[in-house]
């Protein structure tokens, strides 16, 4: 198998869910999310697909150097099963805080997910420096995402589960 088609599948892997997500979100966006008192750092909501389309790019080509340099699945197996928990935790938030509106575990959900990140982005750093760089957007947007799920849970208690 080519190099290329190694990292197409890669780079492909975390865009499923975020495609998954995107069918959740889109009606809700227009209603329920609307409704919602957020922070004045929210980001207008256009910002969000541009964002996680490049977010999932970056994390899923660092997922490839950290295989192709780590020895592959067996050599690479922790750092790779960080991320790959990680990347469950980020596909299993849309549905809670959208589809369920379970503000409360979604907080819980999103800390997770950047807990995992960083130890992601950590092991990451001693088989490939630049996948580790290429996580630190990641940690930005999650840091920022955070703030503003704790925000909304702490501030809409009449609007969610």
């Amino acid at each position: 198998m080519s190099d290329y088609v190694k990292i197409a599948g890669a780079v492909l892997l975390p865009h499923i869910g975020g495609l998954y997500g995107s069918f959740i979100t889109k009606d809700e966006v227009k209603g329920w999310y609307k409704t919602l008192k957020k922070p004045w750092w929210t980001p207008p909501n256009w910002v969000f697909g541009p964002m996680w389309a490049s977010l999932y790019t970056a994390m899923g080509y660092a997922s490839y150097l950290t295989w192709r340099d780590g020895g592959g699945f067996e050599g690479a197996l922790a750092p790779l099963s960080s991320y790959g928990v990680g990347l469950a935790l980020n596909w299993i938030w849309t549905p809670v805080f959208f589809g369920r509106h379970s503000l409360g575990p979604s907080v819980a959900i999103i800390l997770s997910y950047l807990g995992m990140t960083c130890m992601t982005t950590y092991m990451y750093w001693p088989i490939n420096q630049t996948a580790s760089y290429l996580m630190f957007p990641l940690i930005g947007w999650l840091c920022l995402a955070s703030s503003i799920n704790v925000y909304v849970w702490l501030n809409n208690k009449d609007k969610g589960v």
